[in-house]
């Protein structure tokens, strides 16, 4: 059985956030249908757009390394994913439910900085310098997005939510 490599986790991980990335994409109309915030509800739209982007950079990412684009199911974002689907239903017409939604969104985000983080660190180390340029931008689309949801919140999502309770 041949010993596996941080190449091979590199692999494995990027199938990992492609999968992740193309949940995300299904995921986001729902939080911006279900949003109540005009603001929040553009958020998600505009987020939807950038994670366009960004599974088409895994795209050329996999190219890049001679791989094909495939993902391998990610527990963990079907779990977050689940859970905003459970915020979602179970505060459907409360004025906690923006504030929920960020949070879930925030969770996302905080998912994808840590893997994408990651597969920067390895790339670099792997000698994939070409692959290291469209990680680095994408993750700091994610870091952008989690600092634009963190104003959001301390901005007007949470007072709302214990304004109108």
């Amino acid at each position: 059985m041949k010993t596996k490599t941080l190449e091979d986790l590199f692999i494995d991980m990027l199938k990992d956030i492609y999968y992740a990335e193309r949940k995300i994409l299904k995921a986001l109309p729902k939080m911006a249908r279900s949003a109540q915030s005009p603001d929040l509800k553009s958020a998600f739209e505009s987020h939807r757009d950038e994670t366009e982007g960004q599974v088409e950079r895994l795209q050329q990412v996999f190219e890049m390394i001679g791989k094909a684009a495939r993902g391998k199911t990610c527990p963990a974002i079907d779990g977050i994913i689940e859970e905003g689907e459970e915020v979602m239903e179970g505060f459907k017409d409360s004025p906690a439910l923006d504030a929920g939604l960020v949070a879930t969104a925030q969770a996302v985000e905080h998912y994808e900085m840590a893997r994408y983080g990651t597969l920067c660190a390895w790339a670099k180390l792997l000698g994939h310098k070409d692959v290291v340029a469209l990680l680095k931008k994408t993750l700091s689309e994610e870091e952008a997005t989690d600092v634009k949801l963190t104003r959001l919140a301390e901005g007007s999502v949470n007072q709302a939510a214990v304004e109108a309770a």
